[in-house]
């Protein structure tokens, strides 16, 4: 069995080291333009080069994050970005957009793909689609627990899981929280943490409900190894180096001698905590015991002094790299120095032939005492071969040079391991044509009690979980119905797949997917895949990728301007959402339960309270839980018309009035619509 990997985190060089000589076997690092951490420093070219080196000479892979969604006017900074990725020689690029994915394998097809947490992978079945699209890793979600990885591990594809580091309230790729507040999107790479701020469930219950604790599996590092994940990874490329350092020592600690020293323990909760940690998802142990903030206790116990000793524990360079060597002098020849790691050979020959010696002769002691001197580097000679002539004589700095010349030779030999070939490849979108001024109208309701006005739609999705007898209903009365995949499909694959097989028997035929796992279910079955808002389609590569999928047509995401969406091309047929309170988050760990509310006492009509007294839906499908927005969105028809869309969704999460509607045209006119609503991001955007 091999050792599981140690991935660390690396913002900045400075963190980069912290982590190799802390013993790190991989790290990931931000690309300066396209990374999920935009205030981490993250590296331009010359700095990854340099990075992408230090490690390899070291034995250590580096993967490089464009882990961002990726727009149009974009794509030649990010063609850029990942030609310098590969010249750097990066082990793989971690991607959440799959325009990004699709144009990588254009530009540098042998350059190993990634698909970072932020594609929202929880499910078997999305790791095997991503394992079926050719991804080497899948990084899944932090919120499965181990039953759930245990399945997904039945794909032959590597895992990545998140052992140790912050907890997003949110399940990552589906947070619109921060975006929708400020324009600073989490999916840009900008978000602004107001998960973090004071939000209150029920009667000022839960102050902090959406404030989880810090996630740390190192514990269970040896389970993850034996259950067969790849990698372990650390969260935290905006944390300081030392925090880096701790976290890597400690998982080393856990995986190579089970156990964790009390030292490091203490160094790990001190450099960085919220009142302790959490293994909940992991565990299955959900619930009120999940949730902490940092208070001042755990940022006092965070001083220069303990800082200062971390540092002191990779203060010097690690010699983790052993080399043999031969070194060969005879007299009024040129001396020679072979050296070699099992892998490279680098073989030096010094200019200066060898002389007589006329007073000390150069002996074999002086010979391995100059040459096996590798202060600064990553080598340590385990073994030197010296055959020399008698009464020879060498300069000492000549053995010196020697030596620092082959083992500057070896280090660029270890450096590059990939030599990737590059494709030239132009960028071109498939100008799209457009669409006319009437747009198809969509609903997506949370019930099946919907009035006649609704047969005017296109489609109405309503949820998988629809009793089926209440279904048949809505298909005999000539409603266009199709059903919604939850969002959160934590644990219940079997029976979405087994529910989607039933309504399929009573003439359902369109699924709305927003995830590759629901999206890959759907296909197999054999239904028309409608894409949704949660698949984060930005750009015209991934609309490209949507169609060559399968999908029939794709919901855009609500993160693009009216000007972006106007200029994607592709040919698929695309539509926005038009009304409803957008989903800001999708949770398994629900805030009302944090808050110590159980569901008898909830029946899913809580919402929480920030601190200027706005109100947030919660409404939970008894899996998950979404937070939905403060104000609802609502775009006019006259705005909708000058779009070059095929259709516009009204989406309906906690209206009552939806049985009532007589013209689904007319909706707007409802007195709700009078108080205040929300353009969302369609004009201002997000950064």
């Amino acid at each position: 069995m091999n050792k599981i990997e140690i991935l660390a985190p690396a913002g900045g060089f400075d963190s980069v080291i912290a982590a190799v000589r802390s013993g790190a076997d991989a790290v990931y690092l931000g690309e300066k333009s396209f990374s999920a951490r935009s205030s981490a420093k993250n590296f331009d070219e010359e700095e990854l080069t340099n990075a992408v080196a230090y490690c390899h000479i070291h034995g250590v892979k580096v993967y490089v994050t464009i882990n961002t969604i990726v727009f149009d006017n974009e794509f030649e900074r990010l063609k850029s970005a990942i030609i310098s990725a590969a010249n750097a020689d990066v082990d793989a690029l971690i991607v959440q957009n799959m325009g990004v994915a699709r144009l990588a394998r254009q530009l540098v097809p042998k350059l190993a793909l990634h698909a970072s947490t932020q594609m929202s992978v929880h499910t078997a079945s999305g790791v095997r689609a991503l394992y079926e699209m050719g991804f080497k890793r899948v990084v899944l979600s932090r919120e499965m627990s181990r039953e759930e990885i245990i399945e997904a591990r039945k794909v032959p594809v590597e895992l990545e899981v998140f052992v140790h580091g912050a907890l997003c309230m949110c399940v990552s790729g589906q947070c619109y929280f921060s975006a929708m507040l400020g324009s600073r999107s989490g999916n840009r790479g900008a978000c602004a943490q107001p998960c973090r701020l004071p939000f209150s469930v029920g009667k000022g219950q839960g102050e902090y409900a959406l404030s989880l604790k810090d996630n740390s599996l190192v514990s269970y590092i040896e389970d993850l190894q034996n259950i067969g994940v790849t990698s372990a990874k650390i969260e935290g490329r905006m944390k300081r180096p030392e925090y880096v350092a701790a976290a890597v020592r400690a998982c080393r600690e856990q995986r190579d001698f089970g156990v964790v020293s009390d030292e490091t323990q203490n160094m790990l909760r001190q450099v960085f905590s919220r009142t302790g940690f959490t293994d909940g998802y992991y565990t299955s142990k959900l619930g009120k015991n999940m949730f902490g903030t940092r208070t001042k206790d755990d940022v006092t116990a965070a001083g220069e002094k303990l800082f200062a000793s971390v540092r002191n524990s990779y203060k010097d360079e690690i010699k983790n790299v052993a080399v043999r060597g031969k070194f060969t002098a005879k007299l009024f020849e040129k001396p020679i120095l072979e050296v070699t790691d099992g892998e490279h050979t680098i073989t030096k020959l010094l200019d200066i032939a060898c002389e007589k010696a006329e007073k000390i002769p150069l002996s074999i002691e002086k010979c391995k005492s100059q040459l096996t001197k590798t202060g600064g580097t990553a080598y340590d000679f385990e073994s030197i071969e010296i055959n020399i002539d008698d009464n020879i004589s060498i300069a000492m700095s000549a053995l010196n040079l020697l030596r620092r010349q082959a083992l500057a030779d070896l280090d660029k030999a270890r450096a590059t391991v990939h030599n990737y070939k590059l494709n030239d490849v132009d960028i071109v979108f498939q100008k799209h044509l457009g669409a006319g001024e009437n747009k198809n109208v969509r609903a997506r309701t949370l019930g099946t009690k919907i009035s006649p006005a609704f047969k005017a739609c296109e489609l109405v999705f309503i949820p998988l979980f629809s009793d089926i007898n209440e279904v048949k209903r809505l298909i005999d009365e000539g409603y266009s119905v199709g059903v919604e995949i939850p969002r959160g499909m934590f644990g219940r694959e079997s029976q979405i797949e087994n529910q989607l097989c039933k309504v399929k028997n009573i003439g359902i035929e369109d699924v709305l997917c927003h995830n590759i796992g629901a999206s890959y279910t759907a296909k197999r079955i054999g239904f028309i895949l409608h894409g949704g808002f949660g698949l984060n389609l930005v750009n015209t590569y991934d609309l490209m990728w949507a169609q060559e999928y399968g999908f029939e047509d794709v919901e855009l995401s609500f993160e693009m301007t009216f000007e972006q969406i106007n200029k994607l091309g592709g040919s698929i047929k695309r539509g926005i959402i038009s009304y409803g309170y957008l989903p800001l988050m999708l949770c398994r760990n629900c805030p009302v339960k944090g808050a110590g509310i159980d569901c008898k006492s909830c029946k899913n009509t809580s919402k929480m309270q920030d601190r200027k007294g706005k109100h947030f839906f919660l409404k939970c499908d008894g899996n998950c839980t979404e937070v939905l927005n403060c104000v609802p969105l609502f775009i006019a028809e006259e705005e909708l018309s000058n779009l070059c869309t095929n259709f516009h969704t009204l989406r309906f999460s906690v209206e009552n009035y939806v049985e009532n509607v007589e013209n689904i045209k007319d909706f707007n006119a409802f007195s709700m619509l009078k108080d205040k609503f929300t353009r969302g991001l369609y004009r201002r955007g997000v950064k």
